[in-house]
């Protein structure tokens, strides 16, 4: 088995390469920071930078909405949802790609400069931000839709949430969500942190009434508005939950194995019962070493798993390669870190949850 992953072998190929990697992540950071700088002059120059602070109350386009910025695409249709045809929005990481790999743009810079709100995730995932926050000059109020959720801790143990009693809190500190990221790097260390809590649907409804309550307050006028329509999407949101919990608890919790490319499901399998296998770690840049891999493939093994799913952008080769030692065929692709394009059944938070479930029972409930 050795051999047969022989080039993921030996610890000092493996520090080697993660030594190049981080001054690869070193070098794409000053570049992009470069072009961000000389955005910003370009655009004082063209008097953007100076647009009165009036303009930026009525949003860029004068119509009245609110400019928000979120940073990736699940939060994007949360703050729809809730924000309605009251909020200007802008999603720096859209449909179909990777926030561990996002690279900001002097674009990006524009849209959060003219922003009065960003919406973060928090918990460490957006390691990019507080420079971005830098570059563009926000100076307006930061939502961490996460405040309040209990977060899965990796680096003692921890299942995940078990508890979903969450009592919700707004993060109304301006630039918390932003620097509550400070001091993760570009490799994406989450300082032993799962930040994918999204993928319970009760950490979802923590997320829609934090986000409402952070409108509410930069937008007073609307602020009934947004919370109605939160509760609205709250009852959604635990009634799909309800639905989901008893169509995987009908399920033996035999069958109940997911096998992944990326340990993007902690929170999914914590709360819905369901052992989760990764291939990867919580970032899906990450390269697998030898002794994962073997590891990876004992438990499958011993597990019985019936099918093995990739993310969406994960590791396929990773994957094809464990797929090719158990004799477990691939699934479906899952949705852990973006949406799919419009149009598209995962193109929603709540469509994402549903694709996903949906392929999981296919496997679960197969001969």
């Amino acid at each position: 088995m050795q051999e047969r992953w022989s080039f993921l072998a030996g610890p000092a190929r493996n520090r080697a390469r993660a030594t190049v990697a981080r001054r690869r992540a070193v070098e794409r950071f000053q570049q992009v920071f470069l072009r961000l700088a000389a955005g910003a002059v370009c655009a004082v120059a063209l008097g953007v930078a100076a647009a009165p602070q009036a303009a930026r109350a009525e949003g860029a386009a004068g119509d009245g909405r609110l400019p928000v910025v979120a940073s990736f695409s699940i939060l994007g249709d949360i703050v729809r949802q809730v924000g309605g045809d009251d909020v200007r929005l802008d999603v720096l990481v859209g449909p179909m790609r990777d926030a561990h790999t996002f690279e900001p743009t002097p674009k990006d810079a524009r849209a959060l400069g003219q922003a009065r709100v960003l919406v973060v995730n928090g918990l460490g995932f957006e390691s990019w931000m507080p420079r971005l926050v830098e570059a563009a000059g926000f100076k307006g109020r930061t939502i961490e839709a996460s405040r309040g959720v209990q977060p899965r801790r990796l680096d003692d143990g921890e299942d995940g949430p078990e508890d979903h009693a969450h009592e919700d809190h707004a993060h109304e500190e301006a630039g918390g969500g932003a620097h509550a990221d400070a001091g993760h790097g570009h490799d994406h260390d989450h300082g032993g942190v799962d930040p994918h809590a999204w993928q319970d649907l009760a950490n979802g409804v923590i997320y829609a009434r934090n986000i409402a309550r952070g409108l509410a307050d930069a937008d007073p006028a609307h602020a009934s508005a947004y919370q109605a329509r939160a509760e609205a999407y709250v009852r959604k949101l635990r009634q799909a939950d309800a639905e989901w919990h008893r169509k995987l608890d009908a399920i033996p919790a035999g069958r109940r194995v997911l096998a992944t490319s990326h340990d993007a499901f902690g929170y999914f399998g914590a709360a819905y019962g369901i052992e989760v296998l990764s291939v990867v770690g919580l970032s899906s840049e990450a390269e697998p070493s030898a002794r994962a891999m073997a590891d990876l493939v004992a438990r499958i093994r011993a597990h019985h798993v019936r099918a093995l799913f990739l993310e969406q952008g994960g590791n396929a080769r990773a994957l094809r390669q464990v797929a090719a030692e158990t004799g477990v065929k691939p699934g479906g692709a899952l949705y852990a870190d973006t949406l799919d394009l419009p149009g598209h059944e995962a193109s929603t938070y709540l469509g994402m949850f549903r694709w996903n479930t949906e392929q999981l029972l296919q496997a679960f409930e197969a001969p």
